[in-house]
């Protein structure tokens, strides 16, 4: 984990890597994935000194709503 992290982020970061090895999920990377998660979490609430922004906005479900209505039916 980066210095300045939380203690609760210490502990997050703790608990998805042993959670990773428990299941064998992501073998061999279960610290570079456990420190992506907590760091993408930092920087999604601002506990970052400086975050860049890319990648921080929510992304919903990457859908775009259609108009369903019909233009120019004529019956």
């Amino acid at each position: 984990m980066p210095r300045g992290a939380s203690p609760k982020r210490e502990r997050e970061y703790k608990e998805l890597e042993h959670k990773f090895k428990q299941e064998g999920r992501y073998e061999g990377r279960e610290e570079e994935v456990a420190a992506r998660i907590v760091n993408k979490q930092r920087a999604e609430h601002g506990e970052t000194k400086e975050s860049s922004g890319a990648g921080t906005r929510s992304r919903g479900t990457g859908h775009r709503r259609r108009n369903t209505a019909r233009r120019g039916k004529s019956s």
